[in-house]
């Protein structure tokens, strides 16, 4: 499978939303996801249980094709995209 042409700026919006959700003292914020989120993932059955001491998280068979679905659905440049054209 070839890799797809992400719109990084996309994802790196996207990132930072995430991450402001866990913002303190100002301008700081977590280097990891917000536990809300994990937990609402798990309960919808998209990851196994978050809870323990590893530093990942395991995607379920649903969650890991939503995933791969909401990469492409967000994130995938379309050749149709006004921005792929100034690049």
């Amino acid at each position: 499978m070839t890799e797809p042409d992400l719109d990084t700026d996309k994802l790196d919006d996207a990132a930072l939303a995430i991450l402001s959700l866990t913002l303190h003292d100002g301008n700081r914020v977590w280097k990891g996801i917000d536990w809300s989120i994990t937990d609402r993932l798990h309960a919808k059955g998209l990851i196994y249980d978050p809870i323990g001491k590893a530093k990942s998280l395991a995607l379920t068979e649903d969650g890991l094709a939503r995933a791969e679905a909401a990469l492409v659905e967000l994130f995938v440049k379309r050749s149709d995209d006004p921005k792929r054209s100034e690049q």
